[in-house]
């Protein structure tokens, strides 16, 4: 990971949370959008839905300058989602939606670099909760 992005999005992810429960709103309005098939997967009320999303995220910001701790819980996080339902294919839908609720979020604050390091995070989440996911799936 460049080494600027934890610090760049630490930062503005502190700006997101000012936002309060409007980021996950936004959030599941785009995913939903994206791909309608994606509600299904969602059996709780996406209020408490929204409220563990942002704590999950709040949790993996403060983590990004950690990967010793941070990788494991995003292992056994993708072992869960995998036991959900969650493909594959769906960590590309959710990243767009997310990138799309932050330009909403943050307006132009959301700068290109801030993107690109919110997209390079987001591809260490992905990709670490999918081969959490693999490694759960029985052999």
């Amino acid at each position: 990971m460049n080494p600027s992005t934890p610090a760049l999005v630490q930062a503005s992810f502190a700006q997101v949370q000012t936002l309060g429960p409007q980021v996950a709103t936004l959030f599941y309005a785009r995913l939903f959008e994206i791909d309608p098939d994606l509600r299904r997967l969602f059996k709780s009320d996406l209020g408490d839905q929204g409220q563990r999303l942002l704590a999950m995220l709040g949790q993996a910001v403060a983590l990004l300058d950690r990967p010793e701790r941070l990788l494991p819980v995003l292992r056994q996080l993708g072992a869960r989602h995998q036991g959900y339902g969650v493909q594959a294919s769906h960590y590309a839908t959710v990243g767009q939606a997310l990138l799309n609720t932050l330009a909403a979020g943050l307006g132009p604050a959301f700068t290109p670099a801030l993107r690109a390091a919110w997209t390079e995070v987001y591809g260490v989440v992905a990709q670490t909760m999918q081969a959490g996911a693999l490694e759960a799936l029985p052999a």
